[in-house]
């Protein structure tokens, strides 16, 4: 902790439970002193007895079934006895004293001593009067075997800047702006409607050239990367984790603040509007939830009362090898309880459209990255978590239960059965599910050398046998682009123009593949180096007609996936997809047709691997008639070569492709073509 100028503390006195009296009828969300007469002086204790919970609440927080503990627990300013002051409540069971030092008070450890709960629940509250918003505070906690903590608060709603770690009392008081989205977004977050996301690292996708080493605030961003998600024709866009952590190099994944918006980007009313701005543009926003670890920081959640209270005692299941961070204990209630809260939380009070949960295979196995004799497998003698898939269950029941027009998607990279199924079906109840297979296939694939590709064709159809297995969505995500990997243009083999063409190449297969679709910042327009969260992305490359070519042939798949029903009307079902040639392997060749609801929307895609162009290439398609190419990632406005097929192509009654009626067509180099049928 920083060092605080501190009044020498008073006695620690002994502690013993009290009864409090119940809560004036006071709101979640408006600040109760705004507008407020000035108060007269009242005689009141340091604190007050005082509770925002009843018997009801602390019972469902008990039994892992309490989803709003935000509204309880934390700091709130609120009215008693007619002056303004601040509600504190904390969960520490194994605690003999805690008190709030803070600002106010001179971070004095005695001078302001919460009251423990009659009812064993663990939960130490009381009101401090005149304490409004902006106050920093911590709470000192003395454990049952005597070792004295200085805590941050669990439910604060803002932190300090890191690396100072205070807590600050403040509100989610906002009038939002959004109620035309919120009337309408079970349109748009409907999975038979368009899905593409931009994954964005909010710390180094843009910073002021002239203060490089400045971050954006949530504010400045409005006016940045508002418009540019726009103009790239996203559906969604993607928030790495914005919940408070302290080591900024580990990209939010390490959290130490769950219901803080970090305070590196401003405060939460600025991260609001940020989110209210996509939302009038049409822009759902999805933002990172990581349930699976959390870092052993002192002031943190670690040992939060001298014992292992929030992450599971035994370290074969509380300590992560790879992460050197620690897992929460699914088996405890009072766990469940705050993990689920923080969840609804985030949809809740900041109106966010979707949680991707991070690292949920981790969570979903005992052995997860441990050799043998590292772990313990369940009561069935299996190597399923059931604590955790219990609990992934009730986070998803939550959520869907309180708001039915969100999306929570899941980082899960093995074949664990029905996790984007829904519960009451035996799956983990998850909307979408990452689809990695496909992602590591497609990668492995278009590293090769064109001239090797048809020894590797598999790697590229394979996907389709499992392809509907879940609600998948296909992911170029930021851990492929970074520690070595290279970025995604790099991962492609060739001259520079080849690289380029087969990164269009690529990207066009992702958007015509079946189920959704994740770019990540700095791939729309072939960013050279690997991402790098120390500084910006490198935005003079859209200087060079290259790098503007793939960002053009993005915007251009975005508006094609968004306008062709066929996309995106069945891309979670077989019946939206239907093999025309997937065996073609000595010319590497692949052609499939997209299905719609409608037999007229159908389209027919064709994807050629290799650098020669193919004259006369007969395609069989499924009904006579004018076929239109209506996308071509081979344009020159792309930075391709401008080999095309201009004009109506007529069907003709070929047989071919087992198919009663064909086109010829001329095939672009290390480029798709996509045909409609038009009138």
């Amino acid at each position: 902790m920083a060092k605080r100028s501190v009044k020498k503390d008073a006695e620690i006195p002994a502690s013993k439970p009290v009864k409090t009296t119940k809560p004036k009828a006071t709101k979640a969300i408006k600040p109760v002193s705004e507008n407020l007469p000035e108060q007269q002086p009242q005689q009141l204790l340091a604190v007050e007895p005082y509770s925002r919970f009843t018997d009801f609440d602390v019972s469902l927080f008990q039994s892992g079934k309490h989803y709003k503990l935000y509204e309880k627990f934390g700091s709130h300013v609120v009215e008693h006895k007619g002056v303004i002051g601040t509600y504190f409540a904390v969960w520490a069971p194994n605690a003999q004293y805690i008190s709030v030092m803070a600002n106010f008070n001179g971070w004095n450890k005695g001078s302001h001593p919460l009251h423990v709960r009659w009812d064993g629940s663990g939960i130490w509250e009381g009101f401090i009067p005149n304490v409004g918003v902006g106050e920093v505070y911590k709470y000192f906690i003395k454990s049952s075997s005597g070792e004295e903590l200085e805590k941050s608060d669990p439910f604060a709603l803002r932190w300090e800047v890191p690396p100072l770690t205070g807590s600050i009392v403040a509100d989610t008081y906002h009038e939002w702006q959004d109620e035309l989205w919120m009337y309408t977004r079970h349109k748009h977050n409907n999975l038979a409607q368009p899905y593409s996301v931009y994954e964005v690292h909010l710390g180094s996708w843009a910073r002021n050239w002239e203060s490089p080493d400045e971050f954006y605030t949530y504010e400045q961003l409005i006016d940045k990367l508002v418009p540019y998600v726009k103009e790239l024709g996203f559906t969604h866009v993607e928030f790495m984790p914005l919940a408070e952590h302290p080591y900024y190099p580990s990209w939010g994944y390490q959290v130490s603040g769950y219901f803080a918006a970090s305070a590196r980007y401003g405060t939460p009313q600025q991260l609001m509007r940020l989110i209210e701005a996509f939302h009038r543009e049409g822009i759902g926003v999805i933002m990172d939830w990581v349930p699976s670890h959390f870092p052993g920081d002192i002031h943190a959640l670690y040992r939060f009362d001298g014992t292992h209270l929030y992450e599971h005692a035994d370290p074969r299941k509380g300590y992560h090898p790879d992460w050197k961070s620690y897992i929460f204990n699914y088996g405890r209630n009072e766990v469940r309880s705050f993990l689920i809260s923080n969840a609804i939380f985030w949809l809740d009070r900041y109106h966010i459209d979707g949680l991707r949960v991070d690292a949920v295979a981790s969570m979903l196995y005992l052995d997860y990255s441990r050799n043998h004799g590292e772990w313990e497998p369940n009561m069935f003698g299996g190597n399923e978590n059931l604590e955790a898939i219990s609990f992934l269950k009730d986070f998803n029941e939550a959520c869907y239960s309180h708001f039915p027009d969100v999306q929570t998607i899941a980082e899960e990279s093995t074949s664990f059965h029905g996790v984007s199924r829904p519960v009451f079906l035996g799956g983990l109840g998850f909307g979408m599910k990452w689809m990695m297979g496909w992602m590591h296939d497609t990668i492995k694939y278009f590293h090769e050398d064109p001239i090797n590709r048809k020894y590797h064709h598999n790697q590229l159809t394979f996907s389709l046998i499992y392809a509907f297995t879940e609600n998948f969505m296909l992911p170029f995500s930021h851990d492929e682009v970074v520690y070595g990997k290279g970025s995604m243009l790099r991962k492609m083999p060739g001259d520079e123009w080849q690289q380029f063409a087969n990164l269009r190449l690529v990207y066009s297969y992702m958007f015509t593949h079946p189920g959704a679709k994740l770019l990540f910042m700095g791939s729309e327009f072939g960013q050279g180096d690997e991402w790098n969260y120390q500084h910006s992305l490198p935005w003079h490359l859209l200087e060079y007609p290259n790098h503007a070519g793939i960002k053009e042939a993005v915007k251009a798949l975005n508006t094609l996936y968004k306008n062709e029903p066929a996309l995106y009307e069945k891309q979670f079902s077989g019946d939206g997809f239907e093999w025309i040639d997937g065996g073609n392997v000595n010319d590497s060749i692949v052609v499939y047709s997209r299905k719609g609801n409608n037999p007229e929307d159908d389209v027919v895609v064709i994807l050629n691997m290799t650098p020669v162009v193919r004259e006369n290439y007969r395609v069989g398609v499924p009904d006579a008639g004018n076929w239109q190419e209506i996308f071509n990632s081979d344009e020159i406005g792309f930075w391709g070569s401008g080999v095309n097929n201009k004009g109506v192509t007529c069907s003709e009654a070929v047989n071919w492709h087992g198919r009663e009626n064909s086109i010829n067509i001329t095939l672009p180099p290390l480029a798709a073509s996509v045909f409609k049928r038009v009138k």
